[in-house]
C-alpha cells in the first residue's frame, strides 16, 4: 500500500521533505559568490545536477526560504556578478560545508566561520575553495523564477568556462576515482552519503544492441523465485548468453556446480548457488551455471 500525496494539501514544509527523501542521493553544490560590495558568501544547495557537456552547463536550485518566503545572498550576488564557483563537497569537508548552511548575516564570511580558504579563481572574481578537489568557475546564463511563494526555486544555469581538478583524485588514466574524490551526497532531513568503499559499485552495461533482453531468457530464469531482479536484469543486459554446452565445458573444474547439474534438484539448487556466486562477484561462473541448467 503507498501513500498518496497531493501537492498543496499538507504544508510545503513537509511535502519538501517527502520530495528530498525520496529524490536522493543529490549531489552538493558548494556555491561562492562576490557581492558588489566585494564580500564573499558560500553556501550549498542539493537541488543540482550537470545538464550538458556540451556546453559545460550545471544548473542549481535557490529555494526562497519557507518560513519568511525571504531569498538568499547567493541568488542576489549571481544577479548582481552573473558569475559563481562551484566547488565539490567530499568527506574531509563535508561538515565544514555544514557550517556554511547557517543563515549568517550578509556581513558575515562563511570562509572564516567555516575554516575553509579563499583561493583567487582565474575567470570569475568569486573564490574558489581551496579544501575542495574539484571547483568549477562559472558564467551564469540565466535565472528562471519557478513561482512566488516559500519553497519556490530560482534554477541558475551556469556555463563552466574553467574547471581545476586536484591530481590527487584522478587514476592512472586521468579519470576521477569515485574512492579516491570520496564525494558527499544529501538525502532528506539531516541524512547523508558517503559515496565509496563498498557503496561504490561498478556496473558496466552496454549501451548499444544486441543485447540478451528480458523475453529472451531461459524460462527457468525469468519466472524464477530465487534469483533477485537484479541477478535477472544482469543476465538480460548481456550481449549473449552462453550455450549449454559452453557453459557445461566451463563448469567441468568445479565439482559444486557438477554435482548440481547431476542432482534431481537442480534448478532450485543451482538457482541457490547462483545467487551465492553473484553476491561473491563471480559473474561469469554464476550465468554458465544457470545456462548449464
Amino acid at each position: 500500500m503507498k501513500r498518496k500525496i497531493i501537492p498543496g494539501t499538507i504544508p510545503t514544509a513537509d511535502l519538501h521533505q517527502y520530495l528530498l527523501g525520496s529524490v536522493a542521493p543529490r549531489p552538493i553544490a558548494f556555491v561562492s559568490t562576490k557581492d558588489a560590495q566585494g564580500r564573499t558568501n558560500l553556501a550549498p544547495y542539493s537541488f543540482f545536477n550537470a545538464f550538458s557537456s556540451n556546453p559545460p552547463i550545471l544548473v542549481f536550485s535557490s529555494n526562497r526560504r519557507v518560513e519568511g518566503n525571504t531569498t538568499k545572498d547567493t541568488l542576489h550576488n549571481i544577479m548582481e556578478s552573473k558569475e559563481c564557483v562551484v566547488n565539490v563537497v567530499n568527506y574531509e569537508i563535508v561538515r565544514q560545508m555544514m557550517i556554511c548552511s547557517v543563515d549568517f548575516p550578509t556581513e558575515i564570511s562563511e570562509f572564516e566561520q567555516s575554516g575553509l580558504t579563499p583561493v583567487p579563481a582565474e575567470l570569475v572574481k568569486c573564490p574558489l575553495v581551496k579544501e575542495s578537489p574539484v571547483n568549477m568557475e562559472c558564467v551564469v546564463q540565466e535565472i528562471i523564477p519557478l513561482g512566488d511563494q516559500g519553497g519556490a526555486g530560482h534554477l541558475i544555469i551556469c556555463k563552466v568556462v574553467c574547471m581545476h581538478v586536484s591530481e590527487s583524485v584522478l587514476d592512472e588514466n586521468s579519470r576521477i576515482d569515485p574512492q579516491k574524490i570520496d564525494l558527499m551526497g544529501r538525502m532528506g532531513r539531516a541524512f547523508y552519503v558517503r559515496a565509496s568503499g563498498k557503496s561504490v559499485l561498478a556496473m558496466p552495461q552496454s549501451q548499444h544492441l544486441p543485447i540478451v533482453g528480458y523475453p529472451n531468457l531461459p524460462e527457468h530464469i525469468r519466472m524464477s523465485n530465487i534469483l533477485s531482479a537484479n541477478h535477472i536484469a544482469y543476465m538480460s543486459g548481456l550481449t549473449a548468453l552462453p550455450n549449454q554446452l559452453t557453459a557445461l565445458e566451463v563448469l567441468k573444474d568445479f565439482p559444486d556446480c557438477q554435482n548440481i547439474i547431476k542432482s534431481i534438484d537442480k534448478i532450485n539448487s543451482g538457482h541457490h548457488l547462483a545467487v551465492k556466486l553473484f553476491e561473491e562477484g563471480n559473474m561469469d561462473l554464476a550465468v554458465n551455471l544457470l545456462c548449464a541448467l
